[in-house]
């Protein structure tokens, strides 16, 4: 018997393994609909696929569902489920074209989350999150990303949200209290990249140079927010359009905020979800914005969507592709001493994973993210340099065009680059693509060599005095070294600088020098910056314990990024001032722990969860929102409530 089983499991794994020789699927049709309240899907479905080769059985990837009235061509067939696919039972035909049809439920452990619903009031959402998570977990499909298919997707939930997925919107019906929301793709996609956010949200619609819908999504009550979030977007897709030379591929381009996002920003075909965190007001948007997300998510939709890695072997020609045309497109925003910044942050970044003894080739499956990212659009920078602009340009265009909705390997872009240059690329190959080894001295000759900017950031060395160059200089890097290697803090120079992040630099410096500046540092209150009103509030406070109430007072109704950085520091403050505003304390306590609730988004808990840790008064609901937190669906959310419940428990 345990023979028997050995040999099952190896024909299982080998019929997983080979599936794509023996079918093609083609399309999908799908029918969802949501329980919120038991986080449950439901769904009908119907996929079209090729025989390849004759077959007796074929499978879809499926989490934990519950299946029935499963057919092919409208007959039933025989199936399996085994917990994580479907298998189909049945004699196919190569050659031949079949429908299956079936309907299941599910309740996704994860890919599909249901956010706030355990709330009568607030920010309800369900989104998904495909890639490294599978979709297969609330949609039975392909977990293979070599297998491409058009998705279209028909979604019924109550009325009163909005409802966005992949492809577009062909027509929105109306029934009693709910609507079904019909979208249609054209291409097809790995079904990693299948989406959908529903939510209260308005919209903005721009267009592109080209006519491409650019459909900016934000919630009500940020409306606001919606140009310095948004900001660039229109001239960064037309810039990436025209810089790439292969016309966007897909009917629209969308993008929508959700909470307690797991990443940045996720680039699923035609419809980018994003963190939130990210919508921000003018002031916050000098900051941390949304601009490098945006342009990074916006070039997936060539690199990653239109073609796709066969393996994680050749994960960098996603994620490095999206890195090197996100800067290509801020440089076209920003200038070019931005761009020659960013590139040596990269080369910082990789030394000092060098430095580690972490570096690896970029075509190691195993790779930090900083290797696919930074080392992958150092590499692009690099091989532009060496062949030439033009024949850079024709590689790139012919390389999407032959392998257009298709799967790629790295080679297939070097043979474009070596046709279109002439060169023999195994050198350069070999150096840069397989070799662990980092050639970081051969990355700074190069920035030195092309940008003066960098030259001159490099050579400064400024360890006593060069309060002359904060004031003279024209680059903001450059001032804010020379900020971070004096000495003596340019406190007195405060009065003669305007930039906010050469201000930004000075605020965050060691507060210890500030009695002989005090009148200077308190402008910083003032500055158009949460980071630096964040910094002067707590120094100035710290510093100044007869002027506490002053500084209170001044910055009581400033609230901060969206994770609320500065109200919430202005609360604890607010706590620990002895006699400010006693009548005013259990409120502002009350205030501090509600940001500890479910109710709010991972990155203002964690900020309140820190202070009222640090202040020891994390008491019985601030201790029961941490242990609900230690469950959370963002894995980031977890490590920093399980830290924080050790460290409580060992003091």
């Amino acid at each position: 018997m345990k023979r028997f089983s050995f040999l099952l499991c190896l024909l299982v794994a080998f019929s997983w393994g080979q599936q794509t020789d023996v079918v093609d699927f083609k399309s999908a049709n799908v029918c969802v609909a949501f329980v919120p309240d038991s986080s449950k899907v439901n769904g009908i479905v119907n996929y079209k696929f090729d025989i390849l080769k004759s077959v007796d059985s074929i499978f879809l990837d499926a989490v934990n569902m519950d299946f029935n009235q499963v057919s092919i061509n409208k007959k039933s067939v025989k199936y399996s489920n085994n917990g994580t696919q479907l298998w189909i039972k049945n004699h196919f035909d190569a050659g031949k074209t079949y429908q299956l049809d079936f309907k299941y439920s599910a309740k996704p452990k994860k890919a599909l989350y249901f956010i706030g619903w355990e709330f009568k009031e607030g920010n309800k959402q369900i989104w998904t999150q495909g890639q490294g998570k599978y979709t297969s977990n609330w949609l039975p499909s392909i977990d293979d990303m070599n297998d491409k298919i058009e998705f279209d997707l028909s979604i019924t939930f109550d009325k009163g949200y909005e409802v966005v997925s992949n492809g577009t919107l062909n027509k929105r019906e109306e029934a009693f209290e709910k609507s079904v929301w019909h979208y249609d793709m054209k291409q097809p996609m790995s079904s990693y990249l299948v989406a959908l956010a529903i939510g209260k949200y308005n919209k903005n619609v721009e267009y592109s140079k080209s006519g491409i819908p650019l459909e900016m999504y934000y919630y009500p009550e940020d409306s606001l927010k919606v140009e310095p979030t948004y900001r660039h977007t229109k001239q960064m897709f037309d810039f990436l359009e025209e810089e790439i030379g292969v016309p966007y591929p897909w009917q629209n381009y969308k993008q929508v905020p959700v909470k307690d996002f797991l990443y940045a920003g996720m680039e699923n075909t035609s419809c980018t979800i994003f963190s939130d965190v990210f919508v921000v007001d003018s002031i916050g948007f000098v900051d941390r914005n949304y601009v490098n997300v945006n342009a990074h998510e916006l070039a997936h939709q060539w690199f990653g969507n239109l073609v796709t890695e066969t393996s994680g072997t050749h994960h960098w020609l996603q994620e490095g592709f999206a890195t090197y045309y996100a800067l290509l497109a801020e440089r076209d925003v920003f200038g070019d001493d931005y761009y020659y910044w960013r590139l040596y942050e990269y080369a910082q970044e990789l030394i000092e994973q060098d430095k580690s003894g972490q570096s690896t080739s970029l075509l190691d499956p195993k790779s930090s993210s900083t290797t696919f990212y930074k080392k992958g659009a150092w590499v692009l920078h690099l091989l532009r340099e060496k062949v030439g602009d033009k024949a850079f340009r024709e590689a790139v265009k012919n390389y999407l065009l032959e392998h257009q909705f298709k799967n790629v390997e790295t080679d297939d872009f070097i043979s474009e680059v070596e046709k279109a240059s002439e060169q023999d690329m195994d050198e350069f190959k070999e150096k840069w693509f397989i070799s662990k080894k980092l050639y970081y001295d051969e990355m700074e000759e190069r920035l030195k060599n092309e940008s003066k900017y960098i030259k001159d950031y490099l050579s400064v060395n400024c360890e006593l005095s060069c309060y002359k160059f904060i004031r003279k200089s024209k680059h903001d890097n450059l001032r804010i070294k020379i900020v971070n290697q004096s000495m003596h803090p340019p406190f007195k120079e405060l009065k003669n600088v305007e930039n906010i992040k050469v201000r930004q630099a000075i605020a965050l410096l060691n507060s210890n020098w500030l009695r002989k500046y005090k009148e200077d540092y308190e402008t910083l209150l003032n500055d158009k910056s949460y980071v630096t009103i964040e910094a002067a509030l707590f120094n100035l406070w710290k510093n100044f314990p007869q002027e506490r109430k002053k500084y209170l007072n001044q910055t009581k109704g400033v609230i901060g990024f969206n994770d609320k950085n500065i109200r919430i520091l202005w609360l604890t403050l607010a706590l620990i001032t002895e006699d400010f505003e006693l009548e005013n304390k259990s409120v502002y306590f009350d205030e501090l722990t509600d940001y500890t609730s479910p109710k709010y988004g991972f990155e203002t808990r964690m900020n309140a969860f820190r202070y009222l840790t640090q202040i020891q008064a994390c008491q019985e609901d601030c201790q029961e929102h941490l242990k609900q937190a230690a469950g959370h669906h963002n894995w980031r959310f977890v490590k920093f409530a399980k830290s924080l419940m050790q460290a409580q428990k060992e003091n």
